[in-house]
């Protein structure tokens, strides 16, 4: 069903671009095949991306993609020059169909990308290394390229797909639990077919001079027969050697989207149910691109999806598909005021939670702050260092509204690092100025918090193996929750130019907040992850 209804999808854009360069359009999906061998030879149709649809000695109907050289058209009718030679816009799906025919596929097996340790250049290194990949990639087929990679990337649970132009190749990197590994280098010839494909799936341009956004959800079915589904977002920017490209892959199944796989303390757990158990004002989730949000916010729309709730969401793309909720999409053309608009007009349509992709100006914030007082439930995320910075610019957003801190229900900042693997995990003695340095962090914590005994302190460092040369495996949240506390509260009421980030990180630690160094602190005491790692995301 999910390849029907892809192909269905690619026709009708095919039939839309036909339009647009006023081309005939051909559904070769409804065609009975027949085949012309005696118009062109099988490389002559991989070279100028050309079928015969219909040949006989008065006509040649040849079909065209949107990626065929404008040149070959005048080519061909100047060849065949004794026939009335027309031309159509196949889709991309439909040309492969048809030379899979012209030209069976052998039986092609395709090597996983792997990564493993590079022999140390010091101690505290640990690098990532090609490990034959770039000759796997080469021999990949340029029509399976795109989803060789996304396939690879899912089999190594990456987050993102990196493709970097460099002077003399383009370097492919995968982001693993938050952190980047090189896995393969890829000729600018070879590039030139994957950013084809891409820019055609993703609907943007290869020769654009400013920085792009696409989505691709299809299925491919790749020459080895094995059957792939995407779901990507697609990010470019021009370069120096070429179009870079990030892709952000949106694999997350429905089932994961709950609270209890967020890992959220027992203090953290009882401020979000107290969220689910009273749904009115406003919660913001912040950090910084691929701290977790969205698998938060996603998370607490999926516990709030009920039959009694209308769940409306404004997002930039729709990242996971979610039944019982209406996902309105604004793929980045609406932004101040006309994006505001649109979520007033959200409002208008009664709903119990309204989300919000992301707050980037003024008119969005002061909308989505009026509708959290109005008795609905406004979930965004908020690009800021820290929950006290979040609220702070949130306040130079909105000017003075004394029904500001009314409105507010909770800033939830987030960082993830990387949690150690158990199996490998090496224990050692930190030294005195570190446990000086951790102790000074401990006893920091708010009075109502039990804290841990420092005098036997054991700290933990990744180990390696063969199955896992970094030691690490899968990733943890470090959070800090911004109530809005009696304190808190009667800081908001002052005039905005009066209040600092730090007057606001100080009352809101001083009645109760931990902060995301103290919970990364007591994680890497826990043994869940290294403190190198925790200073490394917190700083």
């Amino acid at each position: 069903m999910l390849m029907q209804n892809a192909r269905m999808q690619e026709e009708q854009v095919t039939a839309r671009r036909a339009a647009v360069l006023g081309m005939g359009y051909v559904d070769t999906s409804k065609l009975q095949k027949q085949l012309f061998r005696n118009v062109l030879s099988v490389p002559e149709l991989r070279q100028m991306k050309v079928i015969p649809l219909v040949a006989d000695e008065h006509n040649i109907h040849f079909g065209i993609t949107t990626t065929t050289a404008q040149q070959t058209i005048a080519k061909l009718t100047g060849r065949f020059t004794d026939q009335r030679v027309d031309f159509s816009i196949i889709s991309e799906t439909g040309y492969k169909e048809y030379m899979s025919l012209y030209d069976p596929p052998k039986k092609v097996e395709y090597e996983d990308i792997t990564i493993k340790n590079e022999p140390k250049t010091t101690d505290a290194d640990k690098l990532s290394i090609v490990d034959s990949v770039s000759l796997t990639l080469e021999q990949v087929r340029p029509d399976d390229m795109l989803a060789y990679l996304v396939q690879q990337a899912y089999e190594l649970k990456a987050s993102d797909i990196h493709l970097e132009c460099q002077k003399e190749n383009i370097r492919v990197r995968f982001r693993v639990d938050g952190v980047l590994h090189p896995v393969a280098f890829v000729s600018h010839e070879k590039y030139r077919h994957l950013s084809a494909s891409l820019a055609s799936a993703a609907n943007v341009s290869t020769n654009e001079t400013e920085p792009q956004t696409g989505h691709i959800s299809r299925a491919y079915k790749m020459a080895t027969g094995e059957e792939v589904s995407i779901n990507l977002r697609v990010e470019t920017v021009p370069t120096v050697y070429g179009m870079d490209v990030v892709m952000r892959l949106f694999n997350m199944r429905l089932d994961m989207l709950k609270l209890e796989n967020l890992g959220l303390s027992r203090q953290e757990a009882a401020v979000v149910d107290d969220i689910i158990k009273h749904p009115t004002g406003m919660v913001l989730i912040v950090g910084p691109t691929g701290s977790g949000k969205t698998t938060t916010l996603y998370s607490l729309i999926n516990t709030l999806n009920t039959t009694e709730r209308k769940i409306i969401t404004l997002e930039d793309p729709v990242e996971y598909n979610m039944p019982g909720v209406v996902q309105i999409p604004v793929e980045g053309q609406l932004e101040g005021h006309d994006f505001a608009e649109r979520l007033r007009a959200v409002l208008r349509l009664d709903p119990d939670v309204v989300m919000v992709g992301e707050i980037r100006d003024q008119d969005t914030a002061k909308t989505a702050l009026q509708g959290a007082l109005t008795g609905h439930l406004v979930l965004s995320t908020f690009h800021a260092a820290s929950a006290a910075a979040a609220l702070a610019r949130m306040l130079d957003m909105v000017g003075i509204n004394p029904l500001f801190a009314n409105a507010m229900h909770l800033v939830m900042a987030q960082r993830l690092v990387r949690r150690l693997d158990e199996a490998t995990k090496q224990a050692y003695k930190p030294d005195e100025a570190l446990k000086s340095q951790l102790t000074a962090v401990v006893e920091s914590l708010p009075p109502h918090l039990q804290k841990p005994d420092l005098t036997d302190l054991t700290l933990y460092k990744p180990g390696s193996s063969a199955d896992n040369p970094f030691g690490y495996s899968g990733q943890l949240a470090l959070r800090e929750q911004l109530q809005m506390t009696a304190g808190v509260q009667q800081l908001l009421r002052l005039p905005p130019n009066q209040i600092t980030t730090e007057m606001l990180q100080a009352k809101a630690v001083g009645e109760g907040m931990r902060t995301m160094l103290q919970d990364g602190v007591l994680k890497a005491i826990a043994g869940l992850t290294t403190i190198e790692e925790v200073y490394r995301v917190v700083g």
